[in-house]
């Protein structure tokens, strides 16, 4: 592979968007595709190519980047007819970043190396903020030699790609990401209501909690915005739904008891439900008011 490789990136949503644009910025050659033909262009203007399909964005490219939402949409996007797998040449790096359940990175690992295909399963953390400011979270599953090749790809990304482990094992320690995540925002939510019940200056009291052991990047990025109910989303309730669900699946798989995690993820199922699956996953602070509320009745 050339020093400097080109790369296909397929998947601008709030995540990817950033991702390709510092790819882009940092001098790699970044041919884009989107379902979304604006989020293609913004790449464009950036310096990056438009392309019109996956055929074309993969054509060429050492490294093919996804960063897609669920997992039935990495297989179609893999797997499809005339997907990234029917279009890459032999040899090319596959590495994608979506969010899925761990079998599903394990079976397009698989097919891939039957098409003479490197596989990486490198899901992130930092929301968009992490990915805005390239301070993202990897967690990288696959061989050690792929994930060498792409090292130089992900330092632009992120400030702390590791390698965890064969196929499937970026995706396990995402899942037990998000669960951590999840359960940290349901309990800045309960502290912040406490406070606010007792008349506390919630800034001053969650800038000093953030300075002690209760401090967190939650805290840090979330507890402002969650503050003021400003719940634009940066990782919206619909995808930590899903996220929690791959993780209350596979610890059930592995027989593994999550009390608190199960918890959480009935409240955040609960408020997609009420149909607030677009906000910002802070907005489980709603929850703690809904039962706040039903408490003093």
């Amino acid at each position: 592979m050339s020093a400097n490789p080109n790369i296909a990136f397929i998947g601008l949503g709030i995540m990817g968007l950033p991702m390709a644009t510092n790819l882009v910025k940092a001098g790699y050659q970044v041919s884009a595709h989107d379902l979304d033909p604006s989020a293609t262009q913004r790449v464009a203007d950036q310096g990056g190519t438009a392309a019109t399909s996956t055929a074309e964005a993969v054509r060429g490219a050492d490294i093919v980047i996804t960063m897609v939402p669920d997992s039935p949409d990495v297989e179609a996007l893999l797997l499809g007819e005339d997907g990234v797998f029917a279009n890459a040449e032999s040899g090319t790096l596959v590495v994608d970043m979506s969010t899925i359940r761990p079998d599903v990175s394990r079976l397009v690992a698989e097919e891939g190396a039957k098409r003479g295909l490197r596989v990486l399963d490198a899901p992130v953390s930092g929301g968009e903020a992490g990915a805005i400011e390239a301070k993202l979270s990897i967690m990288v599953g696959g061989e050690a030699a792929a994930f060498e090749e792409a090292r130089p790809v992900f330092d632009v990304l992120g400030t702390t790609p590791v390698l965890v482990g064969p196929a499937g094992a970026g995706q396990t320690v995402k899942a037990a990401n998000q669960l951590i995540v999840a359960g940290n925002i349901q309990l800045v939510a309960e502290a912040l209501m406490f406070l606010e019940a007792h008349g506390v200056d919630t800034e001053a009291g969650l800038e000093v909690l953030n300075g002690g052991l209760a401090g967190s990047t939650v805290l840090t990025r979330k507890g402002e915005a969650m503050r003021n109910r400003a719940f634009a989303p940066g990782f919206r309730i619909e995808l930590h739904d899903k996220d929690m669900k791959i993780v209350t699946t596979a610890a059930r798989e592995a027989g593994v008891t999550i009390p608190l995690g199960a918890q959480v993820a009935q409240y955040v199922g609960a408020l997609k439900a009420q149909g607030h699956g677009g906000l910002d996953h802070s907005a489980l602070l709603k929850i703690v008011e809904q039962l706040s509320t039903e408490a003093k009745q």
